[in-house]
């Protein structure tokens, strides 16, 4: 299975604060998946971009355990970016029309785990217990 993460609003809290569990929650990425990249304006065909927008709030061992996700290049919408023929996750807090159009055409919008840490500050402990299963599309 792949991963596709986000960063803001699910890696991060906010600009200044890793969100509640991030070190775990990434241990369990890394353990369940196959490949992990990044889905995020912060890397758009370079990972050492996204890393970078990390190391201003993460810790050493936790920025240990990102640095081999790969990146990815895309526009308008991240689902272009998603190998839909693999099985996927795709952690991200927001989902824009054209990417659910893409997402319920292929049978895949249940693949796309939205977090919410405005409203569930503790959000990514779920995924952590309960870690998603990826459905297989169309």
């Amino acid at each position: 299975m792949n991963v596709y993460l986000d960063i803001d609003g699910v890696l991060l809290a906010n600009d200044l604060n890793p969100a509640n569990h991030v070190h775990k929650f990434l241990q369990t990425i890394n353990q369940k998946a196959e490949k992990v990249y990044w889905l995020t304006t912060h890397c758009q065909g370079d990972s050492l971009t996204a890393v970078k927008r990390l190391s201003l709030v993460f810790e050493p061992k936790t920025l240990e355990l990102i640095k081999n996700y790969k990146p990815t290049t895309w526009e308008t919408a991240k689902t272009r970016a998603i190998d839909i023929k693999e099985p996927f996750l795709w952690f991200d807090d927001n989902l824009f029309h054209e990417e659910r159009i893409t997402l319920e055409k292929h049978g895949l919008l249940d693949n796309w785990i939205e977090v919410n840490l405005t409203k569930y500050e503790n959000h990514l402990l779920k995924f952590i217990t309960d870690f998603p299963i990826p459905v297989q599309g169309l």
